[in-house]
């Protein structure tokens, strides 16, 4: 016959503290899928209620493998989908309830309508916002660096104060060019194509955009995004073949 260990019904408790981790255990189990995981990254994203460590009486965070789950699938979100925190924090919070939803998308989408479906007037949704905070969470910059690229114009609030979720992936690549030695005064050239590629886009869609047709309208977001992913890639092509002709 088994024997139980000696502690009787205190040795459950015993057995559920022992998997309970510390804030630095919880940053080295995420650093192998998270490099540049902080321990101020996990601190803020506590704040913003993404997850709920216990304390104990003196007042270290533990966390427990469901809290390191959570976490994972906040960095995940952020890193993979680019989604603000309130968001992030909603989906995952209706997953707990066992709701069954699908994952948002980052600026907001309409499933396309079925074949022989009415036609209906509504809007498509805003693109999602960031603040200020989350921007220097999700692109793990400092609040020095974000100023200095806004100075240079690459990256700027709306008039609304927030950030366009785009300004993380851009956040991400200038620090990123960054190490190699280019400075956001060496960036403008980027920028300043970058308006030009958007501005011939929006000459194009300009006439469906105008449309008193619902649909004409939602078409004209999806033709933006098809012609901004074709001028992307002519862009990278451009830029090969300069390349290889200069160094090759």
């Amino acid at each position: 016959m088994h024997q139980t260990p000696s502690g009787g019904a205190g040795s459950g408790t015993a057995t559920a503290a022992g998997r309970l981790m510390s804030i630095g255990a919880v940053l080295a189990r995420l650093r192998d899928e998270f490099p540049e995981i902080t321990i101020s990254k996990i601190r803020f994203l506590e704040a913003e209620g993404l997850v709920e460590p216990r304390r104990t009486p003196s007042g270290y965070r533990k966390f427990t493998p469901d809290d390191v789950e959570r976490l994972a699938s906040v960095l995940r979100l952020q890193r993979d989908h680019y989604l603000p925190l309130k968001v992030i924090r909603e989906h995952l919070d209706a997953l707990a309830r066992g709701e069954r939803v699908q994952l948002p998308a980052p600026g907001g989408s309409r499933e396309p309508l079925l074949d022989g479906a009415p036609e209906t007037d509504v809007e498509a949704p805003t693109a999602a916002r960031i603040g200020r905070a989350e921007l220097l969470a999700a692109a793990e910059v400092e609040e020095g660096e974000l100023a200095e690229w806004e100075s240079y114009g690459l990256i700027g609030p709306q008039e609304d104060g927030g950030y366009d979720i785009e300004a993380v992936p851009v956040a991400k690549l200038v620090a990123e060019l960054g190490r190699f030695g280019l400075e956001p005064r060496h960036l403008r050239v980027m920028k300043a194509a970058a308006d030009r590629e958007a501005g011939l886009v929006e000459q194009v869609v300009a006439p469906l955009r105008r449309h008193r047709n619902p649909q004409t309208r939602n078409h004209a977001e999806k033709t933006a995004r098809e012609l901004a992913t074709l001028s992307v890639r002519l862009h990278a092509a451009l830029v090969q073949s300069a390349l290889r002709t200069r160094l090759y």
